[in-house]
């Protein structure tokens, strides 16, 4: 902005500098406050909001627990699962076998699982199956690789 001096020169004046010499102290303190705080009050909880934030149900959680073939004594016992779909699971026949591959993994609206064994006898034989939510209980086909024959299996889970 341009004014006439005294002398007839023309002058450069700051306009932010005429906005502060125009301005009271104590509402120039409280505006510098304000900006300063009010960042921080942007940051605090409000009363209404929890202190940590509930834990999400994974999808993969409905295939917790101990699940029985109905053909025979067979079980599949998930005890955990990851986000990524691996499955901390053991089998029984009835001696306790470990799975060399236990994974769970979405199609969809589907769950499916694939086990595999390969302790001795079992040489890779595969379950691969589908959680069915309708009926909670597991569904699919037992691939038994030594006598080269495949089964149609249901596991439902065990209330004990």
């Amino acid at each position: 902005m341009d004014r006439s001096a005294a002398d007839g020169r023309i002058e450069r004046v700051n306009p932010l500098n005429r906005i502060a010499r125009d301005m009271k102290p104590f509402p120039l303190v409280m505006l510098c406050l304000f900006l300063m705080v009010d960042p921080a009050l942007a940051q605090q909880p409000s009363a209404t909001s929890p202190a940590a934030p509930l834990p999400v149900e994974s999808v993969f959680d409905k295939l917790l627990g101990r699940w029985v073939r109905l053909q025979g004594r067979y079980v599949i016992t998930i005890r955990a699962v990851d986000a990524d779909g691996k499955l901390d699971a053991s089998y029984a026949n009835p001696r306790p076998l470990p799975f060399h591959v236990a994974v769970a993994s979405r199609d969809g609206n589907a769950l499916k699982l694939l086990f595999e064994l390969r302790a001795g006898g079992y040489n890779g034989s595969t379950y691969t199956l589908s959680y069915d939510a309708a009926n909670d209980r597991l569904t699919g086909v037992y691939d038994q690789v030594v006598v080269k024959q495949k089964f149609e299996v249901v596991f439902v889970r065990s209330r004990s």
